[in-house]
């Protein structure tokens, strides 16, 4: 795959504590697949409605995969769908930006600043 940037949802809190200490190691999903899941911008919608629907204070990381070389793979999961998976922690520094935001019921993203994806 040739995508710069891929996406993580996370609760605030997690990740505020996570990078506090260091590199964000994953949630407990990630920790029992051995991997961090993220998401591409052509599966990052699908993914919160389906993993994420009614959640709040969370947060929209947009992660560098170029800085993170081969510790990412691009491997099939939905219908063969190819998502980003980090082998290995994710550190800040291949953050771009984390973005403010709640999943409703039905799955839409709902910005802290008002704008869109």
């Amino acid at each position: 795959m040739t995508d710069r940037v891929a996406y993580k949802l996370v609760a605030r809190k997690e990740w505020e504590t996570a990078i506090a200490a260091g590199p964000y190691g994953g949630s407990a999903v990630d920790l029992a697949d051995g991997y961090i899941h993220l998401s591409g911008a052509d599966t990052l919608l699908e993914t919160a409605r389906k993993y994420y629907a009614g959640q709040t204070d969370l947060l929209l990381l947009a992660v560098d995969l170029v800085s993170l070389g081969s510790a990412v793979v691009w491997e099939p999961s939905r219908g063969g769908a190819l998502f980003p998976h980090i082998y290995g922690s994710l550190p800040a520094s291949a953050v771009t930006s984390a973005r403010s935001l709640t999943v409703d019921d039905a799955g839409t993203l709902i910005f802290g600043d008002g704008a869109g994806l």
